[in-house]
């Protein structure tokens, strides 16, 4: 190379001939190109792209990133080697916005054909503690374990360890409870004794222990409700010490608690945590009441709900500080991003599947398989779709909204094709047979996370502050 280059110098003195000159300049091009040639080799060998393609242009000309891109780009560089996580748990909470988490494992778990413990009606003999004898199918000497546990139970969790794996990831969902207070006098006054005798819900919030009995039946909805559903005693005196552990218990056994006013962000930390796509999470809002039946609450009637339902604002108060403590881990910024993302992935799927883009009445739904039941004082609205969509397209867009007890009904039939279930048309019978089934006497067998608590009621506010509001 030093000798050509010799030459190129003495090229360029006009000391040698043109034959000399082009020789010289030949080597010097295939110098370069062996260097280009390596480099090239070595891209390719580390995964740097050249070139980057663009994405398509929308009609208006301006490029708009397919949703497959999107989703990968918001997952962050950890998260690319992890495995999905299929074996679940969802404490299913009443009135807390879970019924659209249900619409989520169910459309997951019947994509990926996952096996679902389910019950024998609609719920596992709630207001009953879970037993694994409840689980249709399930049989103590083969052990059979599932996939997705997800329907309405009071949590008891030596039962629920012997149908689920145990590497199952356990998560729920609580709600304000001044609001889910509002929410239950509406939706369930017809079968809670307590809601029964008062004339209304002003009257129930400025004397509760006048109308409320904890021995009558259905009483479970009208106090501490959230506390009850995770199978603790929602009518103990409020004690620091006990309340205290009962957090850290739900804590140990919960790897994630969702809150109902923060729903998307919720949504994307489910995701993060079981390493699933946006579409998997993504889902349009069900079993919600019309805006008309939502009653706004003064100052004063906020706090004495707040103190007369003192046990599940101490829970609802701690994990809403925890929550957002796993919103400042995961990252203000990319929680922004990511939200921004499903709701638009969400908004794009309602113009492509539902007729009008907003929830109706039920009574204006004719396919029964979607139509939601309607039940309590507040009209239950749902989604009615498209009439021309593609058959393709048509499958997504009903499985999305598919109340839970049809879809519950679609999943007994694919798992016991044997059994001749009921009709989805007749189920209302047996929800509300669940509803009233009388509250058992208080044993305290299924507090195995807690000391078992005195039985009177009490009324001292946690007097919790400081609740984050971001919308």
């Amino acid at each position: 190379m030093s000798e050509g280059l010799g030459r190129c110098e003495a090229c360029g003195r006009g000391g040698r001939t043109m034959r000399l000159c082009v020789c010289c300049r030949l080597h010097v091009l295939w110098a370069a190109l062996a260097v280009c040639l390596a480099v090239g080799f070595m891209i390719q060998i580390l995964g740097v792209p050249f070139q980057k393609r663009l994405p398509p242009r929308n009609e208006q000309g301006d490029r708009f990133l397919p949703w497959s891109f999107l989703d990968r780009v918001a997952k962050p560089a950890a998260s690319a080697t992890c495995q999905p996580k299929l074996h679940v748990v969802f404490l299913k909470t009443h009135k807390t916005g879970s019924s659209t988490i249900l619409n989520i494992l169910h459309r997951l778990g019947e994509h990926r054909n996952l096996t679902f413990a389910l019950p024998m009606k609609y719920q596992f003999n709630y207001p009953n503690p879970f037993f694994s004898r409840r689980v249709k199918g399930y049989s103590p000497t083969s052990k059979q374990k599932y996939d997705i546990l997800c329907h309405h139970m009071r949590f008891y969790l030596p039962e629920v360890k012997k149908v689920m794996p145990d590497d199952s990831f356990y998560f729920s969902i609580l709600r304000n409870p001044v609001t889910l207070a509002e929410s239950s006098f509406t939706y369930y006054k017809s079968v809670s004794s307590a809601f029964k005798k008062a004339p209304n819900l002003d009257a129930f919030i400025n004397e509760p222990l006048r109308y409320y009995n904890p021995t009558e039946k259905s009483n479970h909805y009208a106090r501490n409700l959230l506390w009850f559903d995770f199978g603790f005693n929602h009518n103990t005196y409020f004690s620091p010490g006990y309340v205290s552990g009962v957090v850290t218990a739900v804590e140990r056994i919960f790897q994630l608690i969702m809150l109902t006013e923060h729903f998307d962000e919720s949504l994307v930390l489910l995701k993060e945590a079981l390493c699933w796509n946006l579409d998997d999470v993504v889902a349009f809002k069900l079993n919600f009441r019309s805006e008309e039946s939502v009653r706004s609450l003064s100052a004063p009637a906020v706090a004495k709900l707040r103190a007369w339902n003192s046990l599940d604002w101490y829970l609802y108060d701690h994990f809403n500080r925890t929550f957002w403590q796993k919103v400042d881990q995961f990252g203000q910024a990319r929680m922004a991003r990511e939200v921004q993302m499903l709701r638009a992935r969400r908004e794009q799927l309602m113009a492509e599947c539902l007729q009008g883009g907003k929830p109706v009445e039920a009574s204006r739904i004719r396919d029964e398989s979607i139509k939601p039941l309607q039940f309590g004082q507040a009209k239950i609205l749902g989604w009615e779709l498209k009439p021309d969509l593609p058959p393709g397209s048509r499958d997504i867009c009903i499985r999305m909204v598919t109340p839970e007890l049809q879809y519950k009904d679609l999943l007994d039939a694919k798992q016991f094709p044997l059994f001749n279930i009921s009709s989805t048309s007749k189920y209302a019978g047996k929800t509300l047979a669940n509803h009233s089934v009388p509250l058992p006497q208080d044993d305290g067998r299924w507090r195995d996370m807690a000391i078992r608590p005195n039985l009177l009621p009490g009324s001292k506010d946690s007097q919790a502050k400081d609740i984050r509001v971001v919308r």
